[in-house]
């Protein structure tokens, strides 16, 4: 039985926004596991296993799944606008960040780019959170420059044959499955890298696949390696074209590229450095008072730039230009230059690996700095998102 939230059919994009807003923030209030908020010791947390299992599931049968799905797939259709208040609200209640890539990132291409099959298959198990899904671009060699995978996928009868090696996979022993590009292109059958690529659906509990973690600098093993070894998947499993998974990896970026700019984990450390000031006595510091006031005012333009992004895409209702770029790039170094802050005006706390308390404050600063040191790798690095800017927006010739 479904929880009353908005299991009632209605349509959310019929509300006012600020109704819409006091519904799901009242539903939020009651519901969210206060265990699950993100705090001064891990304000870049993120849910796992049993717990990511039971917050899915709470939103599911509460109707609050999946906000930018159409509502005939099962999601709540909702217009980028009322979005934009559904994840202003999980910010405001510090809700913990989520393993999405199936609500995220295969759900809408498989609306878009899928067979009838596959969308009966899959988008109910993703809703559902029976299905947890990995992404697998990356490979050695393979990172940002993704055209040159070297996975292939081999035709053999009715399906074809895996075999090769993923990295950098988040989460991939957390989940159940894993959407991956693989080359089915015969060798020099194509002029360009990209062409000759598939995008292929993966069970990872068939046999030939392990998944083996790798433990970060800040001590998590969020990210995995997966290697395949012969594994059989059917034809059936391939998204779109045979030989055109480039076209489809591309085709729907989607609006996730907006939230990802999104300046939570920024604010949350910033409002951690006022402490770390206070704490540690030092509001008379000049110097530190200067480079907080500095930290507080970047972080009070780039809530500025992003609201104006929003609110652009929100009059049309438009997916988001190559301009969000400039959002990651922001972001991202703005919270690694907050974590650096925390760390340094903490002085010998900042080194403690593990929990410490400052003053009255209990926190990991050096878990946070460690956490914020990849931000501008994953999800595109920003060196590539520089190149997007230089080429896309600016215009800029090629040296």
């Amino acid at each position: 039985m479904r929880d009353p939230g908005r299991s009632d059919g209605q349509d959310c994009n019929a509300l006012p926004d600020e109704e819409f807003r006091r519904q799901f923030g009242h539903w939020l209030d009651t519901h969210y596991p206060p265990e699950f908020c993100q705090d001064h010791r891990r304000p870049f947390r993120r849910l796992r296993g049993e717990d990511h299992r039971r917050w899915v599931r709470m939103l599911y049968e509460a109707g609050w799944r999946a906000p930018a799905w159409p509502r005939e797939a099962g999601g709540m259709g909702l217009s980028f606008r009322k979005q934009m208040v559904y994840q202003q609200e999980m910010e405001r209640i510090g809700a913990a960040r989520m393993i999405d890539n199936g609500e995220t990132q295969l759900g809408p291409t498989l609306i878009h780019c899928g067979s009838e099959a596959q969308r009966r298959e899959y988008l109910p198990k993703i809703l559902s959170g029976e299905q947890v899904w990995a992404q697998g671009y990356s490979e050695p060699n393979a990172g940002s420059d993704l055209a040159s995978l070297r996975t292939r996928a081999v035709r053999d009868g009715d399906g074809f044959v895996v075999d090769g090696q993923k990295i950098w996979t988040t989460h991939a022993q957390e989940c159940t499955h894993i959407f991956t590009l693989v080359r089915t292109g015969a060798p020099g059958q194509y002029a360009k890298k990209q062409q000759g690529i598939s995008f292929v659906l993966i069970d990872l509990s068939l046999p030939g696949i392990t998944i083996r973690p790798i433990v970060t600098i800040a001590g998590e093993s969020e990210l995995c390696e997966v290697f395949f070894d012969g594994v059989r998947v059917p034809a059936t499993n391939i998204v779109g074209e045979i030989d055109r998974g480039w076209d489809v990896a591309k085709a729907l970026l989607g609006h996730e590229r907006v939230w990802l700019g999104s300046a939570a984990m920024a604010a949350r450390a910033l409002k951690l450095a006022h402490l770390m000031v206070l704490e540690t006595g030092q509001q008379e510091d000049t110097g530190v008072m200067d480079r907080l006031a500095q930290l507080t005012a970047d972080l009070h333009d780039y809530k500025l730039l992003y609201a104006q992004v929003c609110d652009e895409i929100a009059i049309d209702d438009t997916q988001p230009g190559p301009e969000v770029s400039m959002l990651k790039i922001y972001i991202s170094e703005l919270q690694q230059r907050i974590t650096e802050f925390n760390a340094e005006v903490a002085g010998e706390y900042g080194g403690v690996v593990g929990d410490v308390e400052v003053g009255d404050t209990l926190t990991d600063l050096h878990w946070q700095l460690m956490m914020a040191r990849p931000v501008t790798i994953f999800a595109g690095c920003n060196e590539v998102q520089r190149d997007i800017l230089a080429k896309a927006v600016l215009h800029m010739p090629e040296s």
